[in-house]
């Protein structure tokens, strides 16, 4: 077979693939909900957890029982701007329940009196840990606390001519390297997982039904015995594959611009920094890996009788390359010379660095470039060698 007749081929397998996988709409409106929508939809989920609780922040609301035995308190929190309410009087019960989202400042009735003796008054500061929203604003209620203290502690000192700087040795002033792209890493990390994902998933539906979807039906002997390479066949279904994970990918990747218009947190919005120059640096970093999965799941499925055989088996390939990306978030050495050699997490490692604003070298790109070549080709060929069994 000339190269023209063989590359003309190929061109034929695909066409008939990726209209095949284009058909099936319902299954590939499922993959673009699941692999594109689904990091958007959790970004904005995760804007709205967060746009809550800077409201809560700034409606500047103190829940507290038993208030009116301590007047001096109540002056310092009036002082800052703080609207009192007073919890009910099963406030514990509701904070188990989740019904009350505030934790809630108990004050003894001996508080005054304790604080004019120069005893220390003991105050409580009651929530659930179980309860997240009344958990989050413990933090906020105990520096309110802190600055009552320091104010007193100042006065006291005062009265008695003592300057308030014999209490502090030195003074410490905190200075942080990070740039503002590297704190957006707070909360962009979660962006490669998500893209990873979707190269994965849109690669999963098609290679399992171009191989074991086509031997279930029959229809796989028919095409063997076509007067074409079998390397054709193989490449012209890798191809269809792999455009359907670039496809998804891209989309999954272009998602996250549309998606910070749905950011409801002024926060999120300052720290969240991906614009198209990220987007655009992703889907080159993931090209390798879409070139991999496609050819790895292939390589997985073909050996099944059924599509639901490979989908057992391919669950293995999915968990791993959900888990590689893991080992960065576990490794609290920070980054090692060896995440480039392992697929998934190469290409997380690299859009880790791109959203913290570094440059990438070539050695960084063409290492993962390499390896996930010499595998690819690998499963390809495992592939080609069991339709060439399949024929005898």
């Amino acid at each position: 077979m000339s190269p023209s007749s063989f590359w003309h081929a190929c061109a034929i397998v695909f066409r008939k693939e990726w209209l095949d996988a284009l058909r099936d709409r319902r299954t590939l409106m499922v993959v673009l909900f699941s692999s594109v929508l689904m990091g958007p939809l959790v970004l904005w989920g995760l804007s709205h957890l967060v746009s809550t609780f800077e409201t809560r922040a700034e409606s500047r609301e103190l829940w507290v029982s038993n208030l009116h035995q301590a007047p001096t308190l109540r002056n310092y929190l009036e002082r800052q701007t703080l609207t009192l309410r007073e919890a009910p009087a099963d406030h514990e019960a509701q904070l188990k329940s989740g019904r009350l989202a505030h934790p809630v400042l108990v004050v003894p009735s001996d508080f005054e009196n304790k604080l004019r003796e120069g005893e220390l008054p003991t105050v409580e500061v009651v929530s659930d840990s179980a309860n997240k929203a009344a958990a989050t604003g413990v933090n906020r209620v105990m520096r309110l606390l802190s600055g009552f203290n320091q104010e007193r502690a100042t006065l006291t000192l005062a009265l008695r001519g003592v300057a308030p700087d014999v209490l502090r040795s030195i003074q410490v002033q905190e200075r942080d390297l990070a740039n503002s792209q590297s704190r957006a890493l707070q909360i962009t990390a979660m962006l490669p997982f998500f893209v990873l994902m979707a190269v994965l998933y849109g690669a999963l539906n098609a290679a399992l039904d171009s191989t074991a979807g086509e031997r279930e039906r029959g229809s796989l002997e028919p095409l063997l015995t076509n007067p074409m390479r079998h390397s054709s066949i193989v490449l012209g279904k890798w191809a269809a594959v792999a455009a359907l994970s670039t496809l998804v990918a891209t989309l999954s990747c272009f998602s996250f611009l549309p998606a910070q218009w749905l950011i409801q947190s002024d926060s999120l919005q300052a720290l969240f920094q991906y614009g198209w120059r990220e987007a655009a640096w992703f889907l080159l970093i993931l090209l390798p890996l879409v070139a991999l999965f496609s050819a790895a799941l292939m390589a997985v499925a073909m050996r099944c009788k059924s599509v639901k055989e490979a989908q057992v088996n391919a669950s293995l390939v999915v968990m791993v390359a959900q888990l590689l990306p893991l080992v960065s978030v576990f490794n609290q050495e920070g980054e090692a010379p060896w995440h480039l050699w392992v697929p998934a997490l190469a290409q997380s490692t690299l859009m880790t660095r791109v959203l913290k604003g570094q440059d990438l070298g070539l050695p960084d790109l063409w290492l993962p470039l390499v390896v996930c070549g010499v595998l690819t080709v690998a499963a390809l060929w495992t592939v080609s060698g069991f339709l060439k069994r399949a024929v005898r």
